[in-house]
């Protein structure tokens, strides 16, 4: 399969083109290499890559789907590619925005200097639901908080990146973004050689330093967990991988007790202490004696062993009130008031519902604009103005009067578009979709941006979608070293 058909259109950022049959200069290895390729080799290679990914398990899970809650996730084998001077732009912008966001999760379970000086309006945190009132005076190990954040980026007709959300509770991915390098390596071996292509194995190693770093220094050889809700949640093949990629013990809230004022992991040989956990449980359901009392996730007590200083926990409770999108419209607010610095990323222009000049605006042009619920995810809760009909459009102008405080609204964004194998029917051709990018930064002694992240692609046809549970797929990412030889 050629490119030579493959048209990227206008109006839009292709990540590989710069026009018809004009491949911008670092993807010109890719093209030819796929050029060289026998007719229906492409084709060949995708359907093994799938494969292959079916075999080691690569799945998600869907809540009330009626087709069966388990899904393989949809890979596509034409990459993304990321130029080293971009990369360094991303990565400089990335730790910028973490280093500011876990300054504001810091001041607001503490001093609230912000909401003092009125950058923030004290009654949007007040009304976050995820502020978390019994975290307030919370001191996690080196006053470090978001340990662990997938910051979703997408670039528009123009070239520019926007960062449109951060995730910092319990981000999901990043076991793709693994798994997908693992299959191209095998599918493209030599451009590997040849291209200078960042690696990305090393996460989980980077994950354990900054896990570790949490510790008590004291302790020789603390031990670590992954908490996940069970084998029902839907990233729990990435809780399981991330567990054995770390060697370190997989459990659910049934495997811990509080004893003896610590946490204890139940064992075959008796109790063993756990001194750090990396939980994939929300907040809300982590100790039903702290917060949810009909949760049966978590740990009676836990969060009092949290609070006294012998257990750590990443990333920290209490940092869902930065995932909160009325609180995303301020970061830049924030990188000003707390590293009196200009933001490097800028957020997607945002109206928030809850100011009266705001929601006027967003209810006149509901069908130019996005609009999201403060704290769903994945696709949900959310109002695609432009594909909506007048009836949905009405529906959701009810729930914005009824509840402004809980919605945000966008302009639908031009987003950029990778070249796509698919077959709609016709054959496989190559066709132009839509992606974002979810780079991930851990923070332990340093903040630490892995290199590439998550591409999702909308896979259907004009969707601006890319949420797996919407229909979407993924991608790998290829960031492309500054010396060709490292």
């Amino acid at each position: 399969m050629r490119f030579d058909a493959y048209d990227p259109g206008e109006g839009f950022y292709d990540e590989l083109f710069l026009g018809r049959n004009q491949p911008r200069p670092e993807a010109i290895p890719l093209i030819e290499r796929i050029h060289s390729l026998e007719e229906g080799e492409l084709q060949q290679r995708q359907a093994a890559a799938q494969a292959a990914l079916f075999q080691m398990g690569v799945t998600f899970n869907v809540y009330g789907d009626s087709q069966g809650t388990e899904r393989i996730f949809p890979f596509d084998i034409i990459p993304r590619i990321v130029s080293a001077s971009e990369w360094q732009r991303l990565e400089k912008g990335l730790k910028q925005r973490i280093h500011a966001l876990n300054l504001f999760i810091d001041d607001v379970y503490h001093d609230q200097k912000i909401l003092k000086d009125g950058v923030i309006p004290a009654e949007l945190i007040e009304t976050a639901k995820g502020f978390l009132r019994p975290c307030v005076g919370l001191n996690p190990p080196g006053r470090i908080w978001c340990h662990v954040t997938g910051t979703d980026l997408v670039r528009d007709r123009d070239g520019t990146w926007y960062v449109l959300e951060d995730n910092l509770r319990c981000p999901s991915g990043i076991s793709y973004v693994l798994e997908n390098r693992r299959v191209m390596k095998s599918t493209f071996p030599s451009l590997f050689n040849t291209m200078g292509i960042r690696p990305v194995d090393d996460y989980p190693s980077h994950l354990l330093d900054t896990l570790l770093y949490l510790a008590p220094p004291q302790l020789a050889n603390p031990t670590v967990v992954v908490l996940t809700p069970g084998i029902y949640n839907s990233a729990y093949f990435e809780h399981s991988f991330l567990a054995q990629q770390m060697g370190v013990e997989l459990v659910e809230g049934r495997d811990l007790v509080v004893a003896d004022g610590y946490l204890q992991m139940r064992t075959t040989k008796g109790l063993q202490r756990v001194d750090v956990i990396y939980r994939r449980i929300d907040d809300d359901f982590i100790d039903p004696l702290a917060f949810r009392p009909d949760s049966l996730l978590g740990v009676p007590g836990l969060f009092e062993v949290y609070r006294s200083g012998r257990l750590a926990i990443a990333n920290a409770l209490g940092t869902g009130v930065a995932d909160d999108k009325v609180i995303y419209a301020y970061v830049p607010q924030m990188i000003r008031y707390y590293l009196g610095e200009e933001a490097i990323l800028p957020n997607v222009p945002t109206y928030l519902c809850w100011d009266p000049k705001d929601q006027a605006y967003v209810l006149e042009n509901l069908d130019k604009l996005v609009v999201k619920a403060a704290n769903e995810s994945g696709g949900y809760g959310m109002l695609m103005g432009s594909q909506a009909t007048p009836a949905e459009r009405s529906a959701f102008a009810e729930k914005i009067r009824a509840q402004p405080r809980n919605y945000i609204a966008q302009p639908t964004l031009c987003l950029s578009r990778v070249p796509t194998l698919v077959d709609r029917g016709e054959g496989p051709r190559l066709e132009p979709c839509h992606v974002d990018l979810r780079p991930y930064i851990l923070y332990g002694k340093e903040i630490y941006v892995h290199p590439g992240g998550l591409t999702r692609v909308a896979l259907k046809k004009g969707s601006l979608v890319v949420n797996s549970s919407q229909g979407g797929g993924s991608k790998d990412t290829w960031v492309l070293c500054a010396d060709p030889g490292c």
